[in-house]
């Protein structure tokens, strides 16, 4: 009877040994092979992607459009989760992309796009920040990235315009956003009481004018220590209230005698302004311009197409470089050109001529100009002319695409006292610079043909800043950079 209850109890736990092998043996071939019940895909989450602005009307767009690479922040967080999904970028491989533009008659219409991959190898850069900071820069606070711009870039994918302003130069921004159609990084000066209209611009801009002020432009603000504002608003705040669209625009109608700035006498910061929104760009590429001054459109696309490619000899040469545009003015009645085609017909008519041909020719005589006017428009964007700031264009002023490594303007020159480029001017003349001048590109000043004004207080603030130019300036820019021969100020 015992051997028999022995016999049984081994029979029982072989029987579990086998049950247990037999289960272990059934849960790894099914984990090995996918069943349909299976789901590894997160149950709650969704790609609240902004809306692409599209840059080209009716063209194949190179692999630089923000249409085919700019994606939200939430889109860039989903991607890093290791999810079985079809990309952006695959799609775009497979065939066309649909990209809507409220602020266009062009809604809903195919665009051809092609991968970005080639231009990421292309633009080796350092990727930077929307995050808000405060911080001093000499006797100015300066609130950077104080209003951000809701679409993200890499660093590679497009280019930024950077520009300066006050508040009653908003009228440019949707001229300018309508050409340009890539980021924009805005220093708005703000002093005193002139700070609440200018968050009332900005307010104002973003909630009832083009949605590209919000997917595309970053506003910083600067002001003296010695002229703070009373109160600033948290971001936000400023971020999330609609402003009354039925009100006036504050920046509209406001004559520069009410501004704070005027009434206290203070000089506008240009070259502060400049740096600020130059160094806060998200991007490698980078055009420090004015916001008076239009692009031909497409720029950023052709631009960036041409450095993915880089067949050019001069792209090729080790010397520094920057990328020139040729500036025109347009008369009162005349609309800016939307090609090279149309804006040399202009010029023949006497519609529209060289930048500040009647107020400094000098500053703006860019190197074979009287070739670039006699040259037809091609199809793609090309370098012209390689050109240096020497000889008959020692004083030269241009406007560039460049980097955040190039010199930056100095500080201490104000608008009123003038020569405000020319001290980076001489540096990048000392580094030996290329002056790449591009061939189909152009900026035009909003319409209305500049003429020299007499200004007493202007002319004295002038005299007064070539002297510290000559004597403190220069001899601190012979020490840091050096000199060349035939560079000078």
């Amino acid at each position: 009877m015992l051997g028999g209850t022995r016999r049984l109890n081994w029979s029982l736990r072989l029987s579990l040994v086998l049950n247990v092998c037999v289960i272990l043996y059934i849960c790894v071939y099914y984990r090995t092979t996918a069943g349909p019940w299976v789901d590894e895909t997160p149950s709650n989450w969704s790609v609240n992607q902004i809306q692409p602005v599209a840059f080209i009307d009716n063209i194949n767009i190179p692999n630089s459009s923000l249409s085919s690479t700019i994606s939200s922040r939430a889109k860039e967080k989903h991607d890093n989760l290791d999810v079985k999904k079809i990309s952006d970028d695959e799609k775009i491989k497979n065939g066309e992309k649909k990209l809507n533009d409220n602020n266009t008659d062009h809604q809903n219409e195919t665009i051809r796009v092609r991968s970005t991959s080639s231009l990421e190898e292309a633009i080796p850069c350092r990727e930077k920040s929307l995050e808000h900071r405060i911080s001093q820069r000499g006797d100015y606070w300066v609130l950077y990235n104080y209003v951000p711009m809701n679409m993200f870039v890499h660093c590679w994918e497009t280019i930024t315009y950077s520009t300066h302003a006050d508040y009653t130069f908003f009228d440019n921004l949707e001229p300018l956003l309508d050409r340009w159609r890539a980021p924009i990084s805005i220093a708005l000066h703000a002093p005193g009481t002139d700070f609440q209209p200018t968050i009332d611009s900005i307010q104002y801009a973003r909630s009832c004018g083009s949605p590209l002020v919000s997917q595309l432009v970053t506003f910083h603000i600067y002001f003296s220590s010695k002229h703070m504002p009373k109160a600033i608003p948290s971001r936000s705040k400023i971020l999330s209230e609609q402003y009354n669209c039925s009100l006036t625009a504050p920046w509209i109608n406001v004559p520069v005698s009410k501004l704070y700035k005027t009434d206290k006498r203070l000089l506008y910061p240009v070259n502060l302004g400049r740096n600020i929104a130059r160094e806060s760009a998200l991007t490698h590429y980078v055009l420090a311009s004015d916001i008076e001054l239009y692009p031909s459109p497409n720029l950023p696309a052709k631009f960036l197409e041409m450095i993915r490619k880089n067949k050019q000899p001069a792209l090729l040469k080790p010397n520094p470089k920057v990328f020139v545009l040729s500036i025109f003015e347009v008369t009162k009645t005349a609309q800016p050109p939307t090609n090279k085609t149309v804006l040399l017909q202009m010029l023949k008519s006497g519609q529209a001529i060289p930048f500040h041909k009647k107020v400094c020719p000098g500053c703006h005589n860019i190197p074979k100009s009287k070739e670039w006017q006699d040259a037809p428009e091609t199809e793609n964007l090309n370098i012209f002319h390689v050109g240096k700031r020497a000889g008959v264009f020692i004083h030269w002023e241009p406007i560039f695409i460049g980097t955040d490594n190039d010199p930056l303007y100095d500080e201490r020159l104000s608008w009123e006292g003038r020569s405000d480029k020319m001290t980076q001017g001489y540096a990048l003349c000392v580094l030996d610079y290329d002056f790449l001048i591009l061939d189909n590109a152009f900026l035009v000043h909003r319409p209305g043909i500049k003429i020299y004004k007499k200004d007493a207080r202007r002319d004295m603030l002038t005299a007064k800043t070539n002297q510290l130019i000559r004597k403190i300036i220069v001899p601190e820019l012979k020490v840091l950079y050096g000199t060349r021969k035939g560079c000078a100020i």
